[in-house]
């Protein structure tokens, strides 16, 4: 981008970017920087900060109220680890390319929102997060997937703690150039079985685990739900 670039960083209140005109949050202008009480960068994108008091827009991005900027009226948007935390993901993508000519997205690649052991070895991902999000960069192409609370439930559902250990920080993120506009799509899934195959299917592809210990625990689920189904019926007076 060049020095007469106006610049939009939505959602960059914990670490904002410094070359940004405008920022745009929940939080307030006062309390920016965040990360940098916790250990990580207070910003990004150098040292001096363009934006100001002033063109800190300080709103709910979610509320389906339009951005303050006219059409294409910025030349280049960014949100970066924003996306995935917030309940209304494709109305900030639609925002963003409705006012913006090209621009930046990043977000916590599937696999590594699908690991345990990030933030606890009992749940996949950050408990914060609600989104699985798939990026195909060939096909500008983001879908948003729910993150269903069964991926905490059943190991074979998510990663073990070593696969997220083993990842290197450009396999913990997924990112997205984007000019002019990009797909944007949520993968609605119905059902109980349809959503377990939907997980296991995306941990399968990866093979974290041997088939040994698969075909174990599906036998013993198999027998769990067996079991279920004949207690049942036993409660039930045999019918």
């Amino acid at each position: 981008m060049s020095d007469g670039d106006r610049v939009l960083d939505i959602g960059g209140w914990a670490c904002p970017f410094n070359r940004a005109n405008y920022v745009m949050d929940a939080q307030p202008y006062e309390t920016r920087g965040y990360y940098g009480r916790v250990g990580g960068a207070a910003s990004q994108g150098g040292e001096a900060e363009y934006f100001t008091k002033e063109t800190w827009v300080q709103r709910d991005i979610c509320d389906h109220a339009p951005y303050p900027f006219a059409d294409k009226s910025l030349d280049f948007v960014l949100c970066s680890h924003t996306l995935e935390d917030i309940r209304d993901p494709l109305w900030v993508c639609q925002e963003m390319m409705r006012v913006g000519k090209r621009g930046y997205l990043e977000v916590p690649s599937r696999v590594a929102e699908s690991c345990r052991g990030w933030e606890s070895p009992r749940i996949a991902g950050l408990s914060h997060h609600r989104w699985l999000i798939d990026i195909d960069p060939k096909t500008a192409a983001v879908k948003f997937t729910m993150k269903y609370h069964m991926i905490h439930a059943d190991w074979q559902l998510s990663f073990p703690a070593r696969h997220f250990a083993a990842l290197t920080a450009e396999q913990r993120v997924s990112w997205l150039f984007w000019d002019d506009s990009f797909a944007v799509e949520e993968v609605a899934i119905h059902g109980l079985d349809a959503i377990r195959e939907e997980l296991d299917t995306f941990v399968r592809s990866h093979r974290p685990y041997s088939r040994l210990a698969v075909s174990a625990s599906t036998a013993a689920r198999r027998v769990s739900g067996q079991f279920a189904r004949l207690w049942n019926r036993v409660r039930r007076g045999g019918r």
